[in-house]
């Protein structure tokens, strides 16, 4: 074998551990959280992305413009719509968040961002990292936060997924050291893992939730798994009054669907793969990837987002306008929470359930059998108007 090709491997990875010892050091000097409070405006910035994400971010914008109509009137609240994440623009400049695009984003304190295509091998598409993972890098949104609750079946999961370290991290910067040999590498940082599981514990102290589950293949992926059990020992003795278990992946993905077990677990915490997987598998329950929001929050910028793909195909035969907003919807009732408006998320959130998973007066199937998206948020601004909401959720919950 050529000399030249171990050296170029060896020097490949020596940059990759020269770049990430320097994000280390940047995760030592620290940073306060965000103070949304003292912020006029709080600015929004809404990606509207590929495929049918420009369809579902209309509905969704629209409602949450509804909705803080008043604080949009005072100067409390500024939307902002970045055009220019879709995949044509990245492809153009070969870039998985073009410098100007990014720049538009940092100018926003939270982010509504619509699915966006990732090119893949064999594809029309340059090989461009994830929009999100740079997204995540970029702006340091270490944590992904996803609910998923089915109050009938006692199911209330709160995971908290590692957002930018794991297996993705360097997802674009593995190397073919030949034809016939591959590597794609995986990091995990004593700073990084504390900081996603204290956020976790956090959680369900404040909660008053007596359990963390903690989730790794650290059995088999002994050094950066392991690295991520042992800090959470060392996190777990600050939190006293609640316990915590190690689970692996492969079992946990299968107790999951275990009727028996599932109801047992309420905060899981766990690296960015394991989190990716588990938590698509976790929002069947809920009715699929397209009724799930997701958060991603880090401690001076927060992104929400849908959980589910661009849905190419939905566009390519003409059925975009029966794309479902639900999982976008979900992800701003999230982004209301967190920037302190509780109430008006706590009402979207009440009449997404209704409207989604009880009264169901209109249903989204995704083709014409169906509503539209555009109905089925006349629907939900409908809905979050009732005076008797919060009855109504209360007798369906119950």
């Amino acid at each position: 074998m050529s000399n030249d090709v171990i050296e170029r491997a060896k020097q490949h990875f020596a940059n990759l551990v020269e770049q990430q010892l320097a994000r280390v050091d940047k995760m030592k000097q620290g940073e306060d959280w965000v103070d949304y409070e003292k912020l006029k405006p709080i600015i929004i910035g809404v990606c509207w992305g590929d495929g049918i994400g420009p369809i579902i971010s209309q509905e969704t914008q629209r409602i949450l413009s509804f909705l803080l109509e008043d604080e949009v009137k005072s100067g409390k609240v500024e939307f902002r719509t970045i055009e220019g994440l879709t995949i044509e623009n990245r492809a153009k400049h070969k870039k998985a968040i073009p410098d100007d695009v990014l720049e538009e984003l940092k100018a926003c304190h939270v982010i509504l961002k619509a699915p966006t295509t990732t090119p893949e091998k064999g594809d029309q598409w340059p090989n461009i990292e994830s929009a999100n993972v740079a997204m995540r890098r970029y702006l340091d949104l270490f944590a992904n936060v996803r609910p998923v609750k089915v109050p009938k079946e006692g199911i209330d999961w709160m995971f908290f997924r590692e957002n930018t370290e794991g297996a993705y991290i360097l997802g674009s910067s593995g190397i073919q050291v030949t034809g016939d040999l591959a590597f794609d590498f995986k990091v995990i940082t004593r700073q990084g893992a504390e900081r996603i599981l204290r956020m976790a514990f956090d959680y369900a102290a404040k909660n008053n939730i007596n359990k963390v589950t903690v989730v790794t293949k650290a059995n088999v992926v002994k050094t950066t798994d392991g690295l991520f059990l042992e800090v959470a020992g060392e996190v777990a003795k600050d939190y006293p009054q609640v316990e915590w278990e190690g689970w692996y992946i492969d079992i946990m993905t299968a107790k999951l669907v275990d009727p028996k077990r599932r109801t047992q677990f309420r905060v899981i915490v766990l690296p960015n793969l394991y989190g990716d997987i588990l938590t698509d598998e976790a929002a069947e329950f809920q009715g699929g990837v397209g009724t799930a929001g997701s958060a991603n929050i880090g401690k001076r910028y927060a992104m929400f987002e849908a959980i589910h793909g661009s849905a190419p195909r939905m566009m390519k035969e003409g059925r975009g306008q029966y794309a479902d907003p639900s999982s976008l919807i979900r992800a701003g009732a999230m982004m209301l929470r967190h920037i302190g408006f509780d109430d008006k998320a706590e009402k979207l959130e009440m009449a997404l359930d209704v409207c989604g998973q009880y009264e169901k007066k209109l249903v989204i199937t995704g083709r014409d059998t169906g509503a539209t998206a555009e109905e089925f948020g006349n629907y939900l601004m409908e809905t979050t108007m009732d005076p008797k909401l919060k009855e109504k959720w209360e007798g369906y919950v119950k």
